[in-house]
């Protein structure tokens, strides 16, 4: 359950909820807000839930006490009215301002990487992504740089003042990983690897939850709930297709997933347009959909010469194609009064 705190409750106030839930067996996460301090309750059985809630509603600092009955309780809506705004060191992902994260799919050489970096910067992107280890159906795929890609990521986001956004796929090398990003990025294979998902919960570094290719939305929750669990706060959700029968597009893109996450959770969400078609030619219409339908941001793939690409060319923007697609998202983001 959620005890939202009365506005100018101390913090004395708040101690004495949390003492008093945890003489019942809960244990407290509490968040701190503008406006409310709200706190978290977890691990009561559930025939005591309405004996308990009645105690918290007659203390006077208690302005109420909602049940959560969701199979996922710290990514709720409810125990975050407000919403979370994720600091990315200095970028805010979840507030007023669409944030675009742009760059290569894999990192395969310095001048590449610079390149699709030098492009992205400067039509606008603040977040630079690129794989350094890339997860492969085939065994005998490219697998990535590992470390020198990380590098060569850290190195080339610096000299441009961006931030740096990289996937992890071991939990051996989240440590390592964490010093070369900015945020962890959790990939669609990997959406239910409950080993990496406590892992990356043990840090403070911000992790982006790409959705299962085959998840309901509800699984993706609880997904984010094992990372919110072990004390991570900044997760920001990312819709990049589910697997369907259609076989036009690699993936659907369900766009309608954005709206509802708004509903149910108070974590920001991003779209990938370019894992979610496979199709270059169809990202700028699928960014301005998702931008319309309520994202936070945008992942997108950027190759200077997609044609000679190691992985994904085919739903690689060029470089001029990306700063055409920054160019006319400019309308659609002011339309519905946000900014670039």
């Amino acid at each position: 359950m959620i005890i939202v705190m009365k506005k100018g409750a101390t913090k004395e106030d708040v101690h004495s909820v949390e003492e008093r839930i945890r003489e019942w067996g809960y244990s407290a996460h509490t968040i701190y807000g503008a406006e409310r301090t709200v706190v978290g309750a977890v691990g009561v059985p559930e025939a005591d839930k309405a004996r308990y809630m009645e105690s918290l509603e007659a203390m006077p600092c208690v302005e109420k006490v909602i049940a959560i009955l969701r199979p996922y309780k710290f990514a709720s809506r409810e125990y975050h009215p407000e919403g979370t705004v994720v600091d990315v060191n200095g970028i805010p992902v979840g507030g007023k301002q669409v944030v675009i994260m742009a760059g290569p799919c894999t990192v395969e050489t310095y001048e590449q990487t610079w390149e699709s970096a030098v492009a992205c910067h400067a039509a606008g992107a603040t977040i630079l992504r690129g794989g350094a280890y890339k997860p492969s159906t085939s065994p005998y795929s490219f697998q990535g740089h590992g470390e020198e890609g990380l590098k060569i990521l850290r190195d080339v986001a610096d000299k441009l003042g961006m931030r740096v956004v990289t996937e992890v796929m071991d939990p051996r090398n989240v440590e390592l990983v964490c010093r070369y990003a900015d945020i962890l990025q959790i990939g669609t294979r990997n959406m239910q690897n409950y080993d990496l998902l406590r892992e990356v919960g043990r840090v403070r570094t911000p992790v982006l939850l790409k959705r299962g290719m085959w998840a309901r939305i509800e699984e993706w929750m609880q997904a984010a709930e094992y990372i919110l669990v072990g004390g991570n706060p900044n997760v920001i959700l990312c819709e990049r297709g589910i697997r369907t029968f259609e076989t036009h597009t690699r993936n659907t893109l369900d766009l309608s997933a954005v709206p509802a996450v708004k509903e149910l959770s108070h974590l920001p969400i991003i779209v990938d347009p370019s894992q979610g078609t496979g199709k270059r030619s169809l990202v700028e219409a699928m960014s301005k959909a998702a931008i319309a339908a309520g994202a936070d941001g945008l992942l997108i793939e950027v190759h200077p010469h997609p044609d000679q690409a190691l992985k994904d060319g085919a739903q690689s923007l060029t470089c001029e194609g990306f700063c055409n697609l920054m160019r006319n998202l400019r309308p659609v983001v002011e339309a519905v009064g946000r900014t670039l």
